[in-house]
């Protein structure tokens, strides 16, 4: 959203010259003037759901209220980090499909670096996957018990 505009543009700058990356969907602001975050955390929560990318970075202020959003849409694991390894983990770990920052808290070098390194990064597998499936089953609704 506005409060992240100038790290995005900074991170489509940086992946566009980046091989980590086969293309770049900048679905963000167009500039610095107030919008509401959770419209664009549909539109990337949308693209990575219905597999017009792989995965999606968001950013806006803090990176927390585009999280939550994100998260509001079923199969999304938005990830807030603030440094490499909270980054590789994300992905390690949860498999998270978006990567959110905070301009307002995270240095520009950083983010960058937290890109790269969540983009690099791999699910591990293995004792992750019950925990997964876990989350899959709290994005159910609860079933009344009435038959």
């Amino acid at each position: 959203d506005h409060g992240g505009f100038k790290l995005k543009s900074l991170i489509v700058e940086h992946l566009k010259k980046s091989k980590l990356v086969e293309a770049v969907f900048d679905k963000g602001c167009l500039n610095a003037e107030r919008v509401d975050y959770p419209d664009y955390a549909a539109a990337v929560g949308q693209a990575v759901m219905g597999e017009e990318v792989d995965v999606g970075i968001l950013v806006c202020g803090t990176g927390i209220g585009i999280s939550i959003a994100a998260n509001k849409i079923n199969g999304i694991r938005a990830a807030v980090v603030h440094d490499v390894t909270t980054a590789k983990l994300s992905k390690q770990h949860n498999n998270a499909n978006i990567l959110c920052l905070g301009e307002r808290v995270t240095g520009d070098a950083v983010a960058l670096d937290c890109v790269d390194a969540w983009l690099e990064a791999s699910f591990e597998g293995n004792r992750h996957i019950g925990r997964l499936s876990k989350l899959h089953d709290l994005e159910q609704p609860p079933s009344s018990g009435a038959q």
